[in-house]
């Protein structure tokens, strides 16, 4: 029997719940670029912290220069501090008064157009809520203080011009408790000892320009892990209890260095590159000292299921892409997000393969698309936001990374590349926004991509394709009907796509390449025989929502013969068939052989789907995969079988399994068939140490399901 399924590239093939935009963005605020009065050129800032107190006292050396003629004051942001006295370079005292978020300065004497002045403001304050945080020791962390500057509270620990067009060079001079180290921008200075006082001061030099945002300052009694890539210090600053997994987690970073001078023709333009362990959600790049959340130390045991080349080539990558080259205002916050992310796309493929560096890819598609379905669409550079946070979302990051593909995709290889080093070299130590980009991309390859960038930065959304493909046995042909369904009320475009179609035969395989610009449109492309597969996008290129109709035959063929997207996605559609025996042993064979793991993964949720007609031994079988994430996946489908004649073998697979993956998930099956006899087992297991606990919280949500019982 012949069926008919449907491929929907959403959420890696799981489906993504449509429902009404949460958020209208065209009502958000109207924002535009700060102005100045003064270029701010250097801060020189000593600080002396006080982590019991939760309390700072210092002064900021400030050097300007005038950008009017006439200047007569200096207004600085200051919020959460007190200033008590502000003196000239001569050293007499200067008239200020000081509100709730600002310091207003009445200079000595007016300054001439560019004319330098510097002042000193001595000030103090005690836990602020933002801006620099001091943090009480846990189980997890000791006793430290940090820096939160991104993306406008440096203010709130000395005063300043806090917005990312302003780029400075700085010193950081701190001085804490003895016992603590200090990190910091830059180069270190000096570190000085005062035993009588029982303090110790860190002198930090931050020598080339870059945006307040990114001073950082963290205190802690770090350990200090010494690496380099060449002459280049790579340093490692942890927690004691963290030392041992300092190789696991950040052991590739001089790689990645290595990597990205080459692909960005720009050497790491810093003097040194520190990871900075902290109690924060992520990672927030800072100019030559990322803060990384303490979350992803990760032990060799942990390191196959949870790397952390991610998080550590994306902050790395903002090193260029951030720290040398900064948006000018929020509305381009896809000039240092977009790129990043594109860049650990990049490297993933890099350390990872192609295929992995596909599904990471999609990955990101999939991220923008849940957010475009759920919450809201608005255009990429947008100058409409309530709060730079706002533009920190999944269209700046994965969707800005996919339409850096499509760029590349567009230009080629050679002319993209060639495009991001000009753009770096030419605008290194600025401040950019989006025309700079698009300029550069005008002077290195010659052709103008207006159209390019207007659908796709500064107009909302994305394509939703209904595509059908049909056979013409009398003429040859294959007719290829294309329509864009997508919502157009709300500023979305009908989009201009270049496509490249793929049709297999017996004999061959033949790449067509069409242009999309119409609402509805069909191709006629001629073909001696009727294809075996149709694939429309066949490079996996486009940001789009598609529903391509396939007969079951096509997609059999698709799950043997495609790439890795297309395997998974025919692997996904042929659930759709239902308990149909061709298509429950296509699936079982490509579960048992397929060469990639993540098609293996989707064959195996289908059959969990499927249910009727598969035997639990091939889920079983499955528990023994290469990979964590297919044997994860098996005992979740044994799990929902809650057969208590299978506990057995879910204490051997825990006990012998390398993964603390599917250690976590056998807990799991196990408290799923709520067999009581098992919760000995599980609480013994509760005492198993694992990456971010997720051994103990498996066991602990077990026990619950056996009925209330506590480890």
């Amino acid at each position: 029997m012949r069926r008919t399924a449907f491929i929907a590239l959403l959420a890696l093939m799981a489906a993504i719940p449509a429902s009404g935009q949460a958020v209208d963005w065209s009502r958000k605020t109207l924002q535009s670029e700060r102005s100045r009065t003064y270029d701010a050129r250097h801060y020189l800032v000593k600080i002396t912290l006080d982590l019991d107190q939760k309390s700072f006292k210092g002064s900021a050396t400030i050097t300007v220069a005038s950008l009017r003629e006439g200047l007569e004051a200096c207004v600085l942001d200051a919020e959460e501090l007190t200033v008590t006295s502000v003196l000239s370079d001569d050293g007499r005292p200067l008239s200020f008064e000081q509100t709730d978020k600002e310091l207003t300065i009445r200079l000595p004497r007016a300054c001439r157009f560019g004319e330098e002045t510097s002042f000193t403001c001595f000030y103090h304050g005690r836990d602020p809520k933002i801006g620099l945080k001091f943090v009480s020791e846990t189980a997890d962390h000791p006793q430290l203080v940090y820096s939160d500057s991104f993306p406008e509270n440096v203010h709130h620990w000395f005063p300043c011009f806090d917005y990312p067009n302003d780029k400075v060079t700085n010193e950081i001079v701190a001085t804490v408790k003895a016992g603590l180290k200090v990190a910091a921008n830059g180069r270190l200075v000096s570190v000085i000892e005062d035993k009588a006082a029982g303090t110790v001061t860190y002198h930090w030099s931050q020598d080339l320009p870059h945006s307040t945002y990114l001073i950082f300052l963290a205190a802690a009694p770090y350990v200090v892990v010494r690496d380099s890539y060449g002459t280049l210090p790579v340093n490692y600053w942890v927690y004691p209890q963290d030392e041992a997994k300092v190789k696991p987690t950040y052991g590739k970073t001089p790689k990645m260095i290595e990597f990205f001078n080459r692909i960005y023709g720009y050497d790491y333009p810093w003097q040194k590159y520190d990871q900075v362990s902290v109690p924060s959600g992520g990672g927030a790049e800072s100019t030559s000292a990322t803060a990384m959340t303490h979350r992803i130390m990760v032990d060799e045991k942990g390191e196959p299921d949870f790397p952390a080349i991610g998080i550590v080539s994306h902050e790395l990558a903002h090193q260029w892409w951030g720290d040398l080259i900064t948006l000018r205002s929020w509305a381009h916050t896809w000039l240092n997000e977009s790129f990043g992310t594109y860049s650990d796309y990049l490297y993933h493929r890099y350390e990872m393969g192609d295929d992995d560096g596909a599904l990471n890819l999609q990955a990101k598609l999939n991220a923008y698309l849940r957010e475009a379905k759920t919450r809201y669409i608005r255009p990429i550079v947008s100058d409409r936001y309530d709060a730079p946070g706002d533009m920190f979302d999944s269209h700046t990051y994965p969707k800005g990374a996919r339409v850096l593909h499509m760029l590349r995709s567009l230009l080629g290889d050679e002319p993209f590349f060639k495009t991001i080093r000009h753009f770096l070299h030419r605008y290194a130590f600025d401040a950019v926004d989006t025309a700079d980009f698009i300029r550069s991309v005008k002077t290195v390859t010659g052709q103008n991509l207006d159209w390019f960038f207007d659908q796709w930065l500064f107009k909302p959304g994305h394509p939703v394709l209904e595509v059908e493909s049909r056979w013409d046995p009398a003429g040859k042909i294959v007719r290829l009907k294309v329509a864009q369904v997508q919502d157009f009320s709300r500023g979305v475009p009908i989009f201009r796509l270049p496509v490249s179609i793929k049709l297999v035969t017996a004999g061959k395989t033949d790449l067509r390449k069409v242009w999309i610009d119409e609402r509805e449109e069909t191709f006629e492309l001629p073909l001696d025989e009727k294809p075996l597969l149709v694939r429309f996008d066949e490079d996996n290129v486009l940001i789009k929502e598609i529903s391509f109709p396939k007969e079951r035959d096509e997609l059999l063929y698709q799950l043997r013969h495609d790439d890795v997207i297309g395997r998974m996605e025919a692997a996904a559609a042929l659930q759709a068939g239902g308990p149909d025996a061709a298509v429950v042993a296509e699936l079982a064979e490509s579960l048992r052989t397929d060469p990639f793991w993540a098609v293996r993964k989707s064959s195996l949720e289908t059959l969990a789907k499927i249910k009727s007609g598969i035997s639990p031994d091939v889920f079983k079988k499955a528990c023994l995969d290469p990979d964590s994430q297919v044997r994860a996946a098996a005992l979740v489908a044994l799990g929902d079988l809650k057969d208590r004649k299978l506990v057995g073998f879910y204490k051997g697979l825990f006990q012998k399994d390398a993964s603390y993956r599917v250690q976590a998930e056998a807990l799991t099956s196990i408290g799923k068939t709520g067999d009581p006899s098992a919760a000995p087992f599980l609480k013994q297991a509760a005492a198993v140490p694992s990456y971010r606990d997720m051994v103990r919280r498996a066991a602990e949500t077990a026990l619950k399901q056996l009925g209330g019982q506590q480890p």
